[in-house]
């Protein structure tokens, strides 16, 4: 078979309950266990039939498929056998989503985080945000299942901070036909930006009052007592979905992690669950030697998973935290639906390469937006979250938890266009007092008036040209060319 041809491989795929670790099939939608009401993980019983090959077949035909034309082939399902295979190829969705960019600091960047570090930037997929890797797979797996049981509408469903309504609907919106899109947003806690999008690709956008964590649990509501398609992270394919991220970095850097720590914001959980279950994936089939170490990140407005890792072992409850306003909006949840999966991996993770191999900081609402405008000052394009992982590095730097010769590599889960309305606030100085944030005057910026209208009355094209120029000349000390006037 020609690595352009679409896989014949299919999957014996499962339901695994991480409380009772009972099994269920996948002919039906499921968010939870239906005995225990833990949330589940998907499996295939094939997994060990494709560890027979061997890494090198994986890594030479992950890389000749980086080359395919076949749409179907091109995002997320470039690691078909190891992502969701399910789906037929006509039930597939290729929007664009997958192969973000891994952007290097500068070198004035790097002189002032004291280390080499790059940014994954997927705010570089189709609705700006890494959600697209998680939809792409759930509304493929949807499709297929609509298929097979002849379903004529299936409504999908999820509460958002932003970055998931956007995805959502833009892919209910591609999908047409039977597929409905409804997504639930916390009134006034969403940016313009983000709510333009929903609204932009024909979603029903509903709002409630509070904060996300109410969104979530009228959302789990409505599934687990009406035939809704749930798109939060609680649903399995999204995090298989996600997983493409940990593919995608291991491929560009040639399938070598050595001395490598990934450092993810942690949010709801779904996006570092799948960074840890694609990197022991692949560790499993052979296709990388060694695991990178991974750094969960929160901000202190929003900490219970930092604060489960920050307790002894022996006395570890995890417990829901109130959260305060949070600049990292996707980040400003106190009851991530997904901890319980990372908690399991990082079992695992741990087990394989040493209790270092996962750790969670906290870092300062400050820090975060001081940390994402220094690094767009340096040519890249991050969102708050992607301020937070910078921010995440910082704190590992001082701590000493990072060595000399390690390479960093920080998740930019959105693009900063998303979050203008936080830099104009920081720009103004101008964050209510529950964020605790405040100007850093070196950072803040402005445009600069010129010329004042009444200065322009009058003036013929000229003479206004030469009077601006001159006026910009004399603003930024330019030196002029000899014998021009």
């Amino acid at each position: 078979m020609s690595a352009h041809d679409f896989p014949s491989y299919r999957g014996n795929m499962f339901y695994r309950c991480l409380g009772c670790a009972g099994e269920h099939g996948i002919d039906e939608l499921l968010y939870t266990c239906p005995r225990c009401g833990e949330v589940l993980l998907l499996e295939d019983r094939n997994f060990p039939e494709l560890q027979k090959k061997g890494g090198a077949y994986w890594r030479d035909l992950f890389d000749a498929r980086a080359a395919a034309k076949r749409p179907a082939l091109r995002g997320i399902f470039r690691f078909y056998e190891i992502t969701a295979p399910v789906p037929e190829e006509e039930d597939i969705i290729y929007l664009g989503e997958g192969n973000t960019p891994l952007i290097e600091a500068s070198p004035a960047l790097r002189g002032i985080v004291g280390r080499s570090f790059a940014y994954k930037n997927d705010g570089q997929n189709p609705s700006a945000s890494f959600k697209d890797r998680g939809m792409a797979c759930a509304f493929s797996y949807l499709r297929a299942l609509m298929r097979k049981h002849a379903w004529d509408e299936v409504l999908t469903v999820c509460a958002s901070t932003g970055d998931t309504s956007a995805s959502a609907a833009l892919y209910a919106a591609y999908a047409g036909g039977p597929i409905k899109s409804v997504v639930l947003l916390p009134q006034g806690k969403v940016t313009p930006q983000q709510l333009s999008q929903p609204l932009g690709g024909g979603a029903r956008v509903l709002e409630l009052p509070g904060v996300f964590d109410d969104c979530m649990k009228v959302v789990e509501f409505l599934a687990a007592r009406y035939r809704v398609a749930l798109l939060n992270s609680k649903n399995s394919w999204r995090i298989l979905g996600q997983e493409s991220y940990a593919f995608e970095l291991a491929q560009a850097r040639d399938w070598n992690m050595d001395k490598v720590c990934v450092f993810v914001p942690i949010g709801n959980a779904g996006n570092i669950t799948a960074v840890l279950r694609g990197f022991l994936k692949l560790h499993l089939l052979g296709v990388i030697d060694a695991l990178p170490r991974v750094f969960g990140v929160q901000s202190h407005h929003a900490d219970p998973v930092y604060r489960y890792y920050a307790t002894p072992a022996q006395n570890r409850a995890f417990r829901p935290v109130r959260v305060a306003p949070s600049a990292a909006q996707a980040a400003m949840i106190g009851n991530p639906v997904s901890f319980p999966r990372v908690r399991a991996l990082a079992e695992q993770y741990r087990a394989v390469a040493g209790e270092r191999a996962f750790q969670v900081l906290r870092v300062t609402e400050q820090a975060i937006m001081d940390c994402m405008l220094l690094v767009n000052r340096h040519g890249h394009t991050t969102c708050t979250q992607g301020g937070e992982c910078a921010a995440g590095l910082c704190e590992a730097i001082a701590a000493g938890l990072v060595d000399d010769d390690e390479y960093a590599v920080l998740d930019s889960t959105a693009h900063a266009l998303k979050f203008m309305d936080f830099q104009a606030l920081y720009f103004a100085d101008a964050f209510p007092p529950e964020y605790g944030i405040r100007a850093d005057p070196a950072l803040v910026n402005a445009p600069e008036i010129l010329l004042d209208p009444e200065e322009k009355e009058g003036l013929d094209e000229k003479d206004f040209v030469r009077k601006s120029a001159l006026r910009i000349a004399s603003r930024l000390d330019l030196i002029p060319i000899p014998d021009q006037k």
